[in-house]
């Protein structure tokens, strides 16, 4: 990751965009396992009769704009709050400016795709509105470190995932921070089960119970790639009027984000960069063994 941050410092950019392309390509055929998970994500949203040339074209765009997810976030820090808003349009931003005029931070649930942290440095340093995100802890922790310095440095304040991150996540919506939180992928294991995409599996039920709790507007969002700028797009606000009881409504929350992620994702689905298995029967298509959370699911 140093290397690649030198690299977008230190080389042109028109000359290290098709460089990290080529790498990217490269990795679509030596990376196996990540090829499997992407093939399966590619035909769970056009279905299993997928034209394999088309599959084949999407499976590379995937890596390729992984790749250029990296190589634009990695260019932030040296771009003005100027060049960040040229290179950035919008759809659907007065969800987020009706609810900050109301006094209430919202909470933008967003899918593996695109380039989100484009939007993240648009957010702070363009419009000038404080952003939290909760980030998932890597291994070794030096890379997760530099992780932070780098998301700090272009405006983002990151919250570790961990026993203390609920109360850390309060405490900024408390605060009048928009809360940024990726929600396509249960990393914890105790998320509430769905249907994701025809097919039964758990999404992390923190962004339901959050807005639940709070009050805060729960807001769909995506930020896609669109020639040499990125495009966010903001869905309306979920129902997140209490019915019943709190586990019953954060299911119910949770299940209409699901939804409402389908639908963006579908709306360019070669930019869906989730590689990890995230389904019970991801794990059998990879030949490791179940998670305890998708031992008894179909």
């Amino acid at each position: 990751m140093r290397a690649l941050s030198l690299l977008t410092r230190v080389v042109p950019h028109g000359l290290a965009s098709p460089l990290v392309r080529f790498g990217s390509t490269v990795a679509s055929s030596i990376s196996p396992s990540q090829r499997t998970i992407v093939e399966r994500n590619r035909r769970r949203v056009h279905g299993e009769d997928m034209d394999p040339a088309l599959l084949e074209a999407e499976v590379r765009e995937v890596f390729r704009t992984y790749g250029r997810y990296f190589l634009d976030s990695l260019r932030l820090r040296d771009l003005t709050p100027e060049q960040i808003d040229r290179g950035f349009s919008h759809e659907g931003i007065e969800h987020v400016t009706e609810a900050l005029d109301r006094g209430v931070a919202p909470i933008l649930a967003l899918p593996h795709l695109g380039g989100w942290e484009w939007a993240g440095a648009w957010i702070s340093q363009v419009k000038g509105w404080q952003v939290a995100a909760v980030a998932e802890r890597l291994e070794p922790p030096e890379l997760f470190e530099w992780f932070l310095d780098y998301r700090r440095s272009i405006g983002l304040e990151i919250i570790p995932l961990g026993p203390g991150a609920a109360a850390e996540v309060s405490a900024a919506l408390a605060a009048g921070k928009i809360l940024c939180l990726l929600s396509d992928r249960d990393i914890s294991g105790d998320g509430i089960e769905v249907e994701f995409f025809g097919e039964r599996t758990r999404l992390p039920g923190g962004p339901a119970l959050m807005a639940l709790r709070s009050g805060s507007p729960l807001l769909p969002t995506a930020v896609y790639f669109e020639g040499d700028r990125c495009h966010g797009v903001v869905l309306p606000p979920l129902d997140t009027e209490r019915r019943g009881k709190l586990r019953e409504d954060v299911t119910r929350v949770t299940q209409d984000l699901a939804h409402a992620l389908e639908e963006l994702i579908r709306r360019a689905p070669e930019q869906w960069h989730l590689m990890q298995p995230n389904w019970p029967s991801d794990y059998d298509a990879l030949g490791i063994e179940r998670p305890e959370w998708a031992r008894d699911a179909g």
